[in-house]
């Protein structure tokens, strides 16, 4: 029996474990203890990162006549960050123990009077802590040369407003997306990926009248929402619309889209009506004219409307949807059944889409070409190793789609055997149409 439990909190063990035995994800400088808030993607993870990147750029920029992209530095002027009121503003309370010297972010504790760790009462005044990461530039450490790594992606895309637009010939209304790192030097990083201090952002900024906003708004909200239902198989019950009830002094609207993860509900997007603060705030410290200019002659400052969702967030979001464990049969020994670990990820972002797999190592050398042939539409993998059951299971635990069985008949017929992941049925197909035929399943 096929089962999959997001809200069970022994998912997230399991998923940890996977992933580190799978090469999906490692901790970062583990061979030093590991470095907390850091993460890095090995070989099935990067391919399947790099895929999730592909398919929302595809589906905000590339399809899009009204979106262009942008690639910015990590590190911008300092001075962008006094405008945006992150130096002075970007912050969280903290605590820490005086017992087991166990330091709190003060909004994730159930009681703020009681440590979650000891269950001491014995904790410091609270105390703002900038979340800001702080470096130099230039060969002097000193408050002149102060700068700061991004804490999030969207600033530089102010920044660049009008020279994307003039470029580009764009009119109002337009967007401009970018998906890059930013850093956030978080009291307390937790839930394996969810709350690291460096991640990757996947944003758009759309920029329109105010008297449409609120129709782009609702536009972009339901374009996310149908992104997770159409690309990503997120079904109605593991995700929920959250409306903020407090809303920062220029926002009109906000949202955010949550998702189901094994430690409760968390936010993956953000949908933000962010009006035309960011805008004014740069022009104001800049000096810079961000005006936008009608055919007609009107000076406008452009309304922003923003999407924000964290591309290590979703990756892990993907994986908690698609883990499965069910009884499969085995050719272990005193066994007839074991339990079979499945990823069922959409084949868009599966890190290898079609893997194979020749029956012996002696049809390597007719099986290696058939790999070359495919490798260049598709994420391919060659897999010679251990008995075909074990290989089967390997690719099952990466979320493999197709797995081609290269044996001894084909030589003669020109066929081969294509397993299906979800549904472990086989069929046999010519070389001459594979192809076609993973065109159909793998592309739509």
């Amino acid at each position: 029996m096929s089962a999959n439990n997001i809200a069970s909190p022994e998912l997230m063990e399991k998923l940890v474990s996977l992933c580190k035995r799978r090469g999906l994800i490692f901790q970062s400088s583990e061979i030093y203890g590991g470095f907390n808030g850091f993460w890095d993607y090995g070989p099935y993870g990067v391919r399947m990162k790099r895929a999730l990147e592909n398919l929302w750029w595809k589906n905000m920029v590339d399809c899009r006549m009204d979106v262009e992209g942008l690639d910015s530095t990590i590190i911008c002027h300092p001075k962008v960050w006094k405008a945006s009121g992150h130096i002075e503003q970007f912050s969280d309370l903290m605590c820490d123990c005086k017992d087991c010297k166990t330091r709190h972010r003060v909004d994730q504790m159930p009681d703020q009077t009681v440590c979650t760790n000891c269950k001491s009462t014995n904790l410091t005044e609270q105390r703002e802590f900038n979340l800001m990461m702080k470096t130099y530039v230039g060969p002097v450490f000193d408050e002149d040369h102060i700068a700061y790594l991004r804490a999030e992606s969207c600033q530089p895309i102010f920044l660049n407003f009008q020279q994307v637009r003039i470029a580009t010939r764009q009119k109002l209304p337009f967007g401009i997306a970018q998906i890059g790192k930013a850093f956030r030097n978080e009291i307390n990083p937790r839930n394996f990926t969810f709350r690291s201090r460096e991640f990757t952002q996947m944003e758009m900024e759309y920029f329109c009248y105010e008297e449409t906003s609120m129709e782009t708004w609702e536009y972009w909200k339901n374009e996310r929402i149908r992104f997770y239902r159409e690309k990503l198989n997120f079904t109605d019950d593991m995700m929920r619309i959250h409306e903020h009830e407090k809303l920062a002094h220029y926002a009109k609207a906000a949202v955010d889209i949550e998702v189901k993860f094994p430690f409760g509900w968390g936010e993956l997007e953000g949908i933000h009506h962010r009006g035309t603060w960011d805008i004014a705030r740069h022009q104001e410290f800049s000096g810079a004219d961000l005006e936008y200019v009608d055919e007609n002659g009107k000076r406008t400052i452009p309304t922003v409307v923003e999407t924000s969702v964290g591309l290590d967030r979703t990756f892990l979001a993907v994986l908690c949807n698609s883990y499965y464990e069910e009884e499969a049969a085995t050719q272990k020994e005193g066994k007839e059944t074991d339990v079979r670990v499945v990823l069922r990820l959409p084949a868009t972002i599966a890190p290898v889409q079609v893997a194979v797999l020749p029956i012996s190592k002696k049809l390597s050398e007719n099986a290696q070409k058939l790999y070359q042939d495919l490798a260049g539409s598709y994420r391919c993998e060659y897999d010679v190793t251990g008995s075909i059951g074990k290989r089967y299971r390997r690719q099952d635990e990466i979320g493999t789609p197709f797995c081609v069985t290269f044996d001894f008949d084909s030589l003669e017929d020109n066929a081969v055997t294509i397993r299906n992941r979800d549904t472990m049925a086989q069929v046999r197909v010519n070389t001459t149409q594979l192809k076609a035929y993973f065109a159909e399943h793998l592309e739509g």
